[in-house]
């Protein structure tokens, strides 16, 4: 596992390192620049990511919510102090764990199991959303295809069906590409689905 910690604070940065001192096959970098931040993070290419902030400002935070929003992995943040527009801040960038005043040597791998299963469970549940959003939108042309062949040919909703069913076994094609390939040429020569 590669794991980046930033921390502009050497010292700070040194307790989260302790830290995962007993986590068996990492490595682990020390990031103490903001300048070029995601040229590093590409270079890494880390597992985790753990930002240490302490107190930072508005500007600083946002900051760092946009790398995390480009990032896609999990992110622990540490601050010493926060407030309610700052944690729905960082829930909408991403973070996975939002840790305040939390930074102590026994508390770091913890978090980053928390924030390596949250990621995971999140990422499961956007994976299974765009599946569903797929199947839909799939759902929805077969239809559109099916109304356009009724209205053409004068089949009947079952009829329609089957001539979909027909021509995918015939092409090799899911019937949902037929039904799309359909609708497209619908909308090409101008008509209505």
């Amino acid at each position: 596992m590669r794991i980046a910690i930033v921390d502009e604070s050497e010292m700070r940065a040194s307790i989260i390192e302790d830290g995962l001192a007993d986590l068996p096959d990492c490595e682990i970098f020390v990031i103490t620049q903001r300048l070029g931040l995601m040229a590093r993070m590409d270079e890494i290419q880390p597992d985790v990511v753990l930002i240490d902030l302490g107190n930072p400002s508005r500007d600083v935070l946002e900051e760092y919510f946009a790398v995390s929003r480009a990032l896609a992995k999990p992110i622990a943040m540490f601050v010493d102090e926060s407030d309610d527009d700052a944690i729905a801040a960082s829930i909408d960038a991403g973070v996975s764990a939002y840790v305040v005043d939390g930074l102590s040597t026994g508390r770091i791998r913890p978090l980053v199991d928390v924030a390596v299963r949250r990621f995971n469970a999140f990422s499961r549940m956007q994976s299974d959303l765009a599946e569903a959003r797929g199947q839909l939108a799939e759902r929805e042309n077969i239809d559109r295809a099916k109304r356009l062949l009724m209205n053409s040919k004068g089949l009947s909703e079952p009829e329609a069906y089957k001539e979909l069913r027909s021509q995918a076994m015939r092409s090799s094609k899911r019937i949902a590409e037929v039904a799309e390939a359909l609708v497209m040429a619908q909308e090409l020569l101008g008509g209505a689905a």
